[in-house]
């Protein structure tokens, strides 16, 4: 019985793996239909320990600015100051 269960989640590693990702649905459904063949289960659970492709955050710059962002703390700086007014760092 303990090996029917330690087979049952090796079957099933990739989904555990992969169950945060954005697409934990689809890497179950391979781990699924197609885990019973070794190139599915071998798909599935590469596919759960690749890293997930979200994207970046990017902040954007105001056009119409003459001030710099601070590499500390990113707050915009006013146009001609030499140091942040937010964390004083040299800009």
């Amino acid at each position: 019985m303990l090996f029917l269960l330690f087979l049952g989640f090796l079957y099933f590693l990739p989904t555990i793996i992969g169950r945060d990702k954005n697409d934990a649905g689809l890497i179950f459904a391979v781990n699924l239909f197609l885990g019973w063949t070794v190139v599915g289960w071998i798909v599935a659970f590469i596919w759960a320990c690749a890293a997930d492709s979200r994207p970046i955050p990017v902040r954007m710059v105001p056009v119409a600015t003459s001030g710099r962002f601070c590499c500390q703390c990113g707050t915009l700086s006013a146009g001609g100051g030499h140091f942040c007014s937010a964390c004083g760092r040299a800009i």
